[in-house]
């Protein structure tokens, strides 16, 4: 069985909008790629064509992946999320026990399912070690994450909101 997919209705409309882009648009311009590098004579020695249908297998495969995805979906309504304890679609304010700078001591993460995390932007997902070290805790719990590196981080959950 394919894994459960969490999203928000924002996540859920963004998955949606990209599927209708690849197959309205996108297919239509790889196909057209095709067309132009087959009028370049031989196909064995026709780079422009090995890299269009290069290009048309991967708009093909994420095609796919996003009809999975969406078969699997299940969707988080934040009107009932709990704020008792640390989820996917909560944002949680933590302290980083091990952080001595007081400015990079206080951080705070919007906890996402993996098709809407953006580290960058600190909406981690629940899959992602500190996400899943965070999942579950509640405001006072203190979150001792492994790391990938075998290092360990520890957070102090302050409070939960949701998202």
């Amino acid at each position: 069985m394919a894994k459960e997919v969490v999203v928000t209705h924002q996540g859920l409309k963004a998955l949606e909008n990209e599927l209708e882009h690849l197959k309205t648009v996108r297919r239509k311009e790889v196909a057209e790629k095709i067309k132009i590098a087959r009028g370049y004579g031989d196909l064995s020695e026709n780079a422009e064509y090995d890299a269009a249908k290069d290009e048309q297998g991967e708009v093909e495969a994420r095609i796919a992946d996003l009809e999975m995805m969406l078969k699997h979906v299940r969707i988080i309504d934040s009107e009932e999320l709990s704020t008792d304890v640390v989820g996917v679609g909560t944002t949680v304010q933590v302290e980083d026990l091990d952080e001595e700078d007081e400015e990079d001591k206080f951080l705070k993460f919007a906890i996402s399912g993996a098709t809407e995390a953006d580290p960058d932007n600190n909406k981690i997902s629940d899959e992602s070690p500190v996400g899943a070290g965070l999942v579950g805790k509640k405001v006072g719990e203190v979150a001792e994450i492994t790391l990938p590196n075998g290092g360990t981080m520890r957070f102090k959950v302050l409070s939960i909101e949701r998202s």
